[in-house]
């Protein structure tokens, strides 16, 4: 009989398959919670379940946990963690600390397919979704680092690790439901936030479906013409039809959404970017978040002048303050754990694991 993993069934049908073991009913909620609130990596860790009932449960299902299989610790707190898949592959997740904020930062698939130029992620393949239940160790664990280096829990949950969240909709969707949910890890829908390359008929999905968590779009440039030459996924998802999109997608949930962009210097950092990043932003009403650029491999620039370079401080301070006048919130996002290549873009599973299941991406 092949064997179901467990956390992949719905309420009702562990309901259904506490009563097929002719258990009582109320063990279905005990089973729940083991799965969803205690985190069990085992049956045997199910203290208060009948070894009869455990014992039945290993025959029908199996557990699949990742494993943390490194954790890295940056001179700033931040800490970046290669978990092991139960076939064997790797990825990664990041706790970003600030003063203000403890953040998980979680990735969605095994590698990336959109191969966008600043990012080093989209050198690796794209190996397979991560289900719901991988998606939600990964915050489970870095909540355990941030109790063990922070001595507190984690405050906030971004999906900005690797891989594309709306091309892993459904394990999306489910993951921030056990995340957010009182019979899950109860953090709070306001907490969560997904951020996506930008995939227009999903994020029509996303309000359709009412989504509660937060919604970001790695916008990056504010033309099509640049934005084709960083983010191939702009081709068919053109800066347009994400506006018609976000519209659509803001009317529906009444929530804001919040645009990253990483600034590189002598590519979309001049006055004239902030001009056109002001008026896209103002069709839709979405606040900014300006990213500092974090180096990758050499030769991975824009293909005019080489490799992409860190806007000087002064010219991206200049750059928020023009959004600002011209009445769009925007905030610039320091950088963190550079030095273990844990800072955004920089995820490439450089790390011992991932070597050794041929996972890397070498310099």
């Amino acid at each position: 009989m092949k064997k179901t993993d467990i956390r992949e069934l719905s309420h009702e049908e562990i309901i259904t398959l506490v009563a097929d073991v002719g258990e009582k009913t109320y063990r279905a909620k005990q089973l729940w919670e083991w799965l969803w609130k205690k985190h069990a990596r085992s049956f045997d860790d199910m203290s208060d379940l009948p070894k009869t009932f455990r014992a039945h449960l290993a025959e029908r299902t199996m557990l699949r946990p990742l494993v943390l299989a490194e954790e890295q610790l940056s001179k700033d707190g931040t800490v970046k963690c290669a978990f092991k898949t139960w076939d064997g592959h790797v990825v990664e997740g990041v706790l970003i600390p600030t003063p203000t904020r403890l953040t998980a930062c979680i990735s969605s698939q095994i590698g990336c397919s959109l191969t966008c130029s600043f990012c080093a992620t989209g050198k690796l393949k794209r190996i397979r979704n991560l289900d719901a239940a991988e998606i939600v160790d990964q915050v489970t664990m870095i909540d355990a680092l941030a109790h063990k280096y922070h001595k507190q829990g984690l405050t906030n949950i971004v999906y900005m690790g690797m891989g594309e969240p709306l091309l892993n909709y459904a394990n999306t969707m489910r993951s921030a439901e056990r995340i957010s949910a009182e019979d899950g890890l109860g953090m709070g829908a306001r907490r969560v936030t997904v951020s996506t390359a930008g995939i227009a008929k999903m994020i029509r999905k996303l309000a359709d479906d009412g989504a509660r968590f937060n919604l970001a779009l790695s916008l990056h440039a504010a033309t099509d013409e640049k934005r084709d030459r960083i983010m191939p996924i702009n081709e068919q998802n053109s800066l347009g039809e994400l506006k018609d999109a976000l519209r659509y997608y803001t009317r529906l949930t009444r929530k804001e959404v919040t645009f990253e962009y990483i600034l590189l210097r002598g590519f979309n950092d001049s006055l004239q970017d902030a001009q056109e990043l002001v008026r896209y932003a103002s069709d839709v009403h979405a606040k900014v978040n300006l990213i500092e650029y974090n180096p990758i491999d050499p030769g991975s620039g824009p293909g005019v002048t080489g490799s992409f370079e860190r806007t000087d401080t002064k010219d991206a301070e200049a750059f928020q303050q023009y959004l600002e006048r011209k009445g769009i919130i925007a905030r610039i996002r320091r950088s963190r754990g550079r030095d273990i290549d844990a800072a955004c873009g920089q995820l490439a599973n450089k790390n011992e694991p991932a070597l050794k299941e041929g996972e890397r991406v070498m310099k």
